[in-house]
């Protein structure tokens, strides 16, 4: 059979739209880490550069559903522009604040203002690939394929953004992050001939796309995937720390995300039998088992596979959560449905960095990997609860395996 991804990549417009996204998000996998490296590097203290990441995030996790119901009502350039401009200008104010030994409530306040307003390049370019594949057996593909890019994503920017935070200046992270995000951000709003059109006047004053009891399931989903992200990435940064290996820190990160890519490639490809809402309780569970073991690893180059194979359950996660947010809502509301769940990611990102920080601080990094453990395990019962809720109707499913 043909390569289902170079299938999805042959419709007209899209490698292009492909190549600026994969810019465009790159500072997703950059600021938070940035931030906690650059704050830690003046004020020694993990914890701290935490509760700032996580500031961002929170900022993010509110923002995130006003912006993409913008998008879905007045178009995604014309949003996307008008974001990006802020974004750029709290930005350099949180350099400045930061450096220049501003009190803290501004470095707070500028961290927040960058968090609310990030480019959400990664929600835009799912919703316009719902825009050229609705109703098609590439759209699972093509969705999972964007998964897999927010993993590749993942390995390049923690790597890219320690190397650069560690080796020279502590800025020098932070501001290769903006500078992607300014230019991805503008090659994406250049691409008009896959841009889905805004929603009809009659569903721009509709209800929100929240009133999916499926999507508030998903919304749980997202909290804890990204509490787990969020966790990982501070625990791993102090681990590395612990084991005189900070420049290695962002080597374990890449890890992680290695090993949901190359998860999420295969996911993809497949042609499942086993219903969507089912496999997304199953992927949950493996990877509350698969953080386990992160608690009792005493080496950096022996946390290395371990912390590969945990990430194979990340990926499918995302893929299923996705997948069922744009089969469960209205069409007129996917950019929204999808943004919730990035909102839920930031937010969980924001309560596992700023939980793992404290417990760093106070205990150590292995303990802190218990956050990890516990937000999946709980994600994995809440979904294995909400089995009704994620039914998808068979006329909305591409295929019975979605639906069931």
């Amino acid at each position: 059979m043909p390569n289902p991804y170079l299938h999805v990549l042959g419709t007209p417009h899209a490698v292009p739209m492909v190549l600026a996204a994969f810019i465009g998000r790159l500072p997703l996998s950059m600021v938070g880490l940035g931030s906690v490296l650059l704050v830690q590097s003046e004020t020694g203290s993990y914890g701290l550069g935490g509760a700032v990441a996580a500031a961002g995030a929170v900022a993010t996790a509110v923002a995130g559903p006003v912006i993409g119901r913008l998008a879905d009502t007045h178009a995604q350039r014309r949003v996307l522009l008008a974001v990006l401009a802020v974004f750029v200008g709290s930005g350099v104010a949180f350099l400045f604040s930061v450096r220049g030994g501003w009190p803290l409530w501004t470095v707070f306040l500028s961290a927040a203002v960058a968090g609310a307003t990030i480019p959400p390049v990664s929600s835009m370019v799912r919703v316009r690939w719902t825009h050229l594949l609705r109703g098609t057996p590439s759209l699972p593909t093509a969705l999972a394929m964007e998964s897999v890019v927010d993993e590749f994503v993942f390995i390049v920017g923690p790597v890219l953004v320690t190397f650069l935070s560690t080796t020279g200046h502590t800025t020098s992270g932070v501001v290769t992050a903006f500078a992607l995000a300014a230019v991805g951000s503008l090659l994406f709003a250049a691409q008009r001939r896959t841009e889905p059109p805004p929603a009809e006047h009659e569903h721009r004053r509709g209800p929100s796309a929240m009133r999916s009891r499926g999507l508030r399931v998903l919304f749980v989903v997202g909290l804890a995937v990204g509490a787990v992200l969020g966790t990982l990435e501070i625990a791993l940064v102090a681990f590395a720390d612990e084991q005189d290996a900070w420049s290695l820190s962002g080597l374990l990160i890449a890890a992680l995300a290695a090993g949901s890519m190359v998860s999420g490639i295969g996911w993809g490809a497949v042609h499942w039998q086993v219903p969507l809402r089912r496999r997304l309780a199953g992927a949950l569970a493996v990877l509350a088992v698969l953080t386990v073991p992160l608690l009792l690893v005493g080496e950096v180059w022996v946390m290395v596979p371990f912390v590969l194979v945990a990430g194979i359950a990340v990926s499918p996660s995302l893929i299923s959560a996705f997948t069922l947010a744009e089969l469960l809502v209205p069409r007129s509301a996917v950019t929204e449905a999808f943004t919730w769940i990035g909102t839920a990611l930031a937010l969980g990102v924001a309560v596992g960095a700023s939980a793992a920080g404290k417990i760093v601080d106070v205990a150590g990094a292995s303990t802190s990997f218990l956050v990890a453990t516990g937000a999946a395990a709980l994600a994995a019962v809440v979904v294995a609860l909400g089995q009704a809720h994620l039914h998808v109707p068979a006329e909305r499913a591409a295929t019975p395996a979605l639906a069931g």
